[in-house]
This record gives C-alpha cells, sequence and structure tokens, in this order.
C-alpha cells in the first residue's frame, strides 16, 4: 500500500509544483493575463465557462474514441495478415512506415478537402494516428512468441487457428496494451487536429476560437479539459489491462 500510494502522490507533487512554479512567475514577472494566464485564472475559466468547454469536448470525445476503435481494430487486422503471409509483411509493411512518415498535419487538410466538414474526417485522422503505433506492437507481439511453445503447438497437430487465439493473441497482449496507451492519448490529438482544420465545435474549434479572441484564460482551460480527458483515457486502458494482462515478457 505504501507504494502504491507513493506512486500516486508523487506525480501528484510533481503537478502541484509545476503550478505553484506557473503562479509565481506570472505574480514575480507581472506577466499580462492575455499573455499568459495565472493558474487562479484557467481555474476560475473552467469553472465560469464549464457548460461551453463540456459541450465542446463531448464531439471531441466521440470522435477520440470512433478513431480509437476503428485505427486499432484495423491495426490488428493488418497485424495478423502481416504474421501469417510474410509476403504480404514484406511487400506492405514499409509502405506504411512511408505513410507514418508524413506529417499528420499535412495530412488533415487533404482529409477534410476528401471527406468534408463534419465528423469524418477527424474520426480517420484519429484513427490514422492510432493506426500506426499499434500496428508496429501488433506485429512485434504476435511474432515474438517462444519458440519451444510453437513447436509443441505445431507437435500436437494445432490448427492455426488454434496456434493463433491460445499461442500469438496470448503473447501479443502485453505489447498491444503498450501501444494502446499511447494510441488513447494520440486519438485526442488527432480529433483535435482534424478540429483546427475545420469545424465549428470540438475542442479544437474552441482552442482557434480563443486564440482568435485573445481569450487565453479559455484557451488554457480548454487545453486543460483536453489534457484531463486523455489522461482518463489513458488511465481506463491502464485499468483494463491491469484485468486482462496477468503477466509481463521482455517488451522492446
Amino acid at each position: 500500500m505504501s507504494e502504491r500510494l507513493k506512486q500516486r502522490l508523487l506525480p501528484l507533487t510533481a503537478l502541484l509544483s509545476i503550478l505553484a512554479i506557473w503562479a509565481a512567475v506570472v505574480h514575480w514577472f507581472d506577466i499580462p493575463e492575455y499573455i499568459v494566464p495565472s493558474p487562479v485564472h484557467v481555474a476560475r475559466t473552467l469553472i465560469r465557462d464549464f457548460s461551453v468547454i463540456l459541450r465542446n469536448l463531448w464531439p471531441t470525445a466521440l470522435e477520440s474514441f470512433l478513431g480509437f476503435f476503428i485505427g486499432n481494430l484495423a491495426s490488428i487486422a493488418l497485424a495478423t495478415v502481416f504474421v501469417h503471409w510474410k509476403t504480404v509483411e514484406q511487400t506492405f509493411f514499409p509502405l506504411a512506415i512511408i505513410i507514418r512518415s508524413i506529417p499528420i498535419v499535412a495530412v488533415a487538410p487533404i482529409l477534410v478537402l476528401m471527406l468534408g466538414n463534419d465528423m469524418t474526417p477527424k474520426v480517420v485522422i484519429a484513427a490514422l494516428i492510432c493506426f500506426f503505433p499499434t500496428l508496429v506492437n501488433m506485429v512485434k507481439g504476435l511474432s515474438s512468441v517462444n519458440p519451444q511453445a510453437l513447436e509443441l503447438m505445431k507437435v500436437l497437430s494445432a490448427s492455426k487457428s488454434e496456434i493463433f487465439f491460445k499461442l500469438r493473441l496470448y503473447n501479443s497482449l502485453p505489447y498491444l496494451f503498450a501501444a494502446l496507451k499511447i494510441a488513447a492519448s494520440a486519438s485526442v490529438i488527432g480529433a483535435i487536429v482534424g478540429e483546427w482544420i475545420g469545424s465549428t465545435e470540438g475542442i479544437g474549434a474552441l482552442i482557434i476560437q480563443a486564440t482568435y479572441n485573445f481569450d487565453t484564460g479559455l484557451l488554457y482551460a480548454a487545453i486543460t479539459a483536453a489534457c484531463v480527458f486523455s489522461v482518463l483515457f489513458t488511465v481506463a486502458i491502464s485499468w483494463l489491462e491491469r484485468r486482462v494482462v496477468k503477466w509481463s515478457p521482455e517488451i522492446g
């Protein structure tokens, strides 16, 4: 219990220290609020405009969830194909890496032009930003099975589906959850980037609106709301991991 308490108190202490330093710097150097607001001003804005922030957080959360689900489902399916057909992996995996090298902020305007200005391009952007980390980890997890266990399954005349579900998929779960925790926060970033390009609602649109209006309190409050949601999303994945994965092989 003391170790668990320590793991929770240390990040909280660091966060409070950063907020204290932030408030002290703003006060000592008398920085105007329209440039850098104090944490107290941000907290007041959060309370004052809570309904506005919550109303804009909902579409961003929905886009993140949908992108997270679609992107990870597609990456798991493709990783399964890669593991069973090495020729397909050798052909398309380098192509996937090349596509990943294109900045998402460069892809976003293209998707908005192709798919319109509704929720669809935001979901696609969130899915794309989740897709590649999970693909790489799943290929690694499905491939790095114990050779002796794999040989034993073949000796026992196990089918490909039995080897996949009882050995490969089981072995890949720690790798999968490691990627899902990255994808959880990345999906929020993808949704916000999509909203920057073209949207009238969402945290991304609220950030743009607050920037143009020089409302730094609302700007920081919107960013804070997005950060809190991202952290809660990642914590939910970590909670699920602790209940599904009871082992932790060497990941590298």
